[in-house]
């Protein structure tokens, strides 16, 4: 069974530093600021207190509490 891939549904990940786990198998998880579907094979931003998923790094910097120019 491919972890990353339950009939394309949405997974649920337990995020740690550095790497994050897999609770229930799925093909993607949702940004929690842009809402944008992301595959779990492309997950690279999440916060570890939050316990949430980012699309990209911009969406992380929002996640994270930060501004433009601060």
């Amino acid at each position: 069974m491919n972890p990353f891939d339950s009939a394309g549904g949405e997974a649920i990940l337990d995020y740690d530093d550095g790497e994050f786990h897999i609770v229930k198998p799925g093909a993607y998880v949702v940004c929690a600021v842009t809402k944008a579907r992301v595959p779990v094979k492309s997950l690279r931003y999440w916060n570890v207190d939050k316990q949430e998923p980012y699309a990209n790094a911009a969406a992380a910097m929002v996640g994270f509490g930060y501004r433009d120019g601060e």
